[in-house]
């Protein structure tokens, strides 16, 4: 890098070819929204892809909450059913377990905190 720097005035710039290249749309939220029928690895490789902005989201209780950093649990259960007390949430193939999440207009915050001031019961559907 040093030494390319170094060499910036004698280097001649050459355009990058446009086979290959394409069009990236804008990111749209309602893609972004969690679809529990989705392999738990999938789901994860997407809240990652997302995070922090636009951000994977679920709705509780009518409530719109990010999710920024999730695991995949080898559990199963019928889609978008909360497994557990650490809010685990079965997918089409595995679970998805929280770890951070965001309230709107609140900051990020570990899944625990969350839990401690929204409780969500196990059996509890999200769509």
């Amino acid at each position: 890098m040093v030494e390319t720097l170094d060499q910036l005035d004698q280097l001649k710039a050459e355009p990058q070819s446009e086979l290959g290249a394409n069009y990236a749309a804008k990111i749209d939220k309602a893609e972004t929204r969690i679809d529990w029928t989705k392999p738990a690895e999938l789901l994860e490789r997407e809240v990652r892809a997302f995070a922090p902005f636009p951000g994977s989201w679920l709705e509780l209780d009518g409530e719109r909450i990010k999710l920024l950093k999730a695991r995949v649990i080898g559990v199963n259960g019928a889609a978008g059913t909360v497994l557990d007390d650490e809010f685990t949430v079965a997918c089409g193939d595995a679970a998805l377990r929280p770890l951070t999440l965001q309230r709107a207009g609140k900051p990020a915050m570990s899944a625990a905190e969350f839990l401690r001031g929204k409780a969500v019961a196990v059996g509890t559907v999200l769509r």
